[in-house]
């Protein structure tokens, strides 16, 4: 018996757990696997001694984030690092563009477009403090948004009614300065020429400059930790290995769940961390789901696979770029053409024949990852979630793993004879090790419009509640969507206890 069941033990998951424990409710955390954290974690794939993320690895949000500040991770023992350069953005032609906390600096790289970036980014660090949590609070967030002046708001709101492509032609100049917010971009399914698809890049780009591409040092399964340390000094409870196979209802009301060990009463409420087509088609009967909510999921528009490779290097990986070698994270892409070409291959089924790239160098700045003198080197495409219909074979992840060295290789000759050896996952195999990245998808269905705010999953059900009362939607399936951020999570226990006519407790 628990007054509040939350299913699953990744960020979001943990987040509504604490927030609801510290407001005096008996919590209990039931999570499938044998370990906590979803994706949010850190495991020897390759050699000994060698300590890679999982899957998400760098946080902007983790000082940014109002539940991680509210929790205090950094006082339950996280500790975050942050290299020279937050974001690199190389090309084969020698050139590099740059974006981070250290604003000169990148400005410097960028030369003549050097002014625009330094205009855009002092705005965005003098309204985010009252910007940034609105637009991660539950929306509407009227009241939030009350606090930011006009001409912010406006000036932000220009911004994101443009594609990508349509801002950074707009601001700068030269396409290096022009791919920066864009490459970000396609962290998710968003290319450079979608409608209205400017926020996502725009977002990451200025955290960048605030937050910065923070690395926990030990690995990202130190926020895990931190979370947990939180729950257990709250008084709440973390259950392994236990399955929730249905979510119990009577007289259309939650009252516990079924997992494979025996159910779980809840007096007030179930909080589920996992997609959204998985709690409404198989942990909720459809006797209780209206049509409209199941077709809806049958039909749910996930964003793009993602292929993951993680290598023991024997030495730092030999960038032409100075920028690259002080970077957290590279980001490949000639300009706005090439990274339209990678967004239509996936989007037509095909494998990309020169991918973008997403490349963690924590080891840079965490010398825990690996033995004395190696690095560990992390990265990831966006990739379809099966060729042509067809899962990905052993045969097609060695194709695909070679092409993604191949582009290293452009930008750090001499890379290939650093490897030691990789460890590859492809979509499905990132889907066995967490249930919710369905398809390889890492966030939590789509990016584009079609997936935001009033209409993320769905209307009329985007505000954390279900259509079944004491049910609620807390992961990155809800908004504000992807980022190991815990705002889907912390919104829906706000939710609860709000419905509950309760306030957080402090």
């Amino acid at each position: 018996m628990a007054d509040v069941v939350v299913i699953g033990s990744g960020p979001n998951g943990l987040t509504a757990a604490c927030v609801l424990a510290r407001a005096g409710l008996d919590v209990v955390v039931v999570e499938a696997a044998p370990h906590a954290g979803g994706a949010v974690r850190t495991v020897e794939s390759t050699l000994p001694g060698f300590r890679h993320d999982v899957g998400a690895a760098f946080f902007p949000f983790g000082t940014l984030s109002p539940a991680y500040k509210e929790l205090d991770l950094q006082g339950a023992g996280l500790k975050l690092a942050w290299a020279p350069i937050d974001s690199a953005h190389p090309a084969r032609d020698g050139s590099c563009a740059a974006i981070g906390r250290d604003l000169e600096r990148c400005a410097r790289a960028l030369g003549d477009d050097g002014p625009a970036l330094q205009s855009w980014v002092r705005w965005w660090r003098g309204v985010e403090p009252k910007l940034l949590p609105a637009l991660l609070a539950e929306p509407p967030a009227a009241r939030a948004m009350a606090g930011v002046s006009p001409l912010s708001l406006a000036r932000f709101a220009s911004a994101a009614a443009m594609s990508g492509r349509g801002f950074a032609e707009r601001v700068f100049a030269s396409p290096a300065a022009q791919r920066i917010l864009p490459a970000l971009a396609l962290h998710t399914d968003v290319a450079p020429s979608d409608p209205l698809g400017c926020p996502i890049g725009f977002m990451l780009g200025m955290t960048a400059t605030t937050g910065g591409f923070a690395v926990p040092l030990g690995g990202a399964g130190e926020v895990t930790k931190a979370l947990l340390a939180r729950l257990r000094e709250l008084g709440g409870r973390l259950e392994l290995g236990a399955r929730v196979e249905r979510v119990v209802v009577e007289e259309a009301r939650a009252v516990g769940v079924r997992t494979a060990r025996g159910s779980i009463d809840a007096k007030l409420a179930v909080v589920a961390d996992t997609a959204a087509p998985t709690l409404y088609l198989e942990l909720l009967s459809d006797r209780v789901v209206p049509a409209s909510v199941s077709d809806k999921m049958r039909s749910f528009k996930l964003g793009f696979g993602t292929f993951k490779l993680d290598w023991a290097l024997d030495g730092p990986v030999p960038w032409a770029s100075e920028l690259c070698g002080e970077a957290a994270v590279v980001h490949t892409g000639e300009d706005l053409d090439d990274l339209e070409r990678f967004a239509r291959e996936v989007r037509a089924g095909e494998m990309p024949r020169d991918p973008y790239l997403v490349i963690g160098q924590q080891s840079l700045v965490d010398p825990s990852r690996a033995p004395r003198g190696a690095h560990t080197l992390w990265a990831y495409s966006r990739v379809p979630a099966t060729l042509a219909g067809a899962p990905w074979t052993d045969e097609a992840k060695a194709a695909f793993a070679e092409r993604v060295e191949a582009r290293i290789e452009g930008l750090a000759p001499g890379f290939r004879r650093c490897i030691m050896k990789r460890f590859v996952q492809a979509p499905k195999d990132l889907e066995r090790m967490d249930e919710n990245l369905l398809g390889g998808d890492l966030g939590g269905g789509t990016a584009d419009i079609s997936n935001q705010l009033f209409l993320r999953p769905m209307f009329p059900y985007y505000r954390y509640r279900t259509p079944v009362r004491g049910v609620y939607l807390g992961s990155s399936y809800a908004h504000p969507g992807a980022g190991a951020h815990g705002m889907c999570g912390y919104n829906a226990a706000g939710a609860v206890l709000a419905d509950a006519g309760m306030t957080q407790g402090s």
